[in-house]
């Protein structure tokens, strides 16, 4: 009995974790429509925090590549001073990226919602 209520406490801790960080991102990362994206990321920075290779089996046209697993090593590679606009497979990667950017100084962080799958504009492959 002991053990079901130390795990429930766990799950439960877990759970408001990933609330409370999502409320907080939500102050800096601002999620875009393809819309919106389209009309914002030629005049910034657009990242492309996947995977090199599924960065090879097609990207958003103009993207730079800078894997999340690399970003903390690679961060110094981007602008402070002008609007980051990211993108990864399906937007779960994005939280971690976003939480990076805010700690290295990015205030205009923007996300594509939905991620590269849901993206129908141009690509390069």
């Amino acid at each position: 009995m002991e053990a079901l209520i130390i795990l429930v406490a766990f799950v439960v801790a877990i759970v408001a974790y990933a609330l409370i960080s999502r409320k907080l991102q939500r102050r800096y990362l601002t999620s875009l429509s393809q819309t919106e994206f389209r009309e914002g990321y030629r005049k910034a920075q657009l990242i492309d925090i996947r995977e090199p290779q599924e960065y090879e089996g097609g990207h958003i046209l103009g993207a730079r590549n800078i894997p999340l697993s690399q970003l903390k090593m690679r961060i110094k590679e981007i602008r402070k001073d002008k609007p980051v606009y990211l993108y990864c497979q399906n937007g779960t990667r994005i939280g971690r990226a976003a939480s990076m950017l805010k700690k290295h100084g990015c205030e205009d962080i923007n996300e594509l919602k939905g991620g590269f799958k849901k993206w129908n504009g141009r690509i390069k492959k």
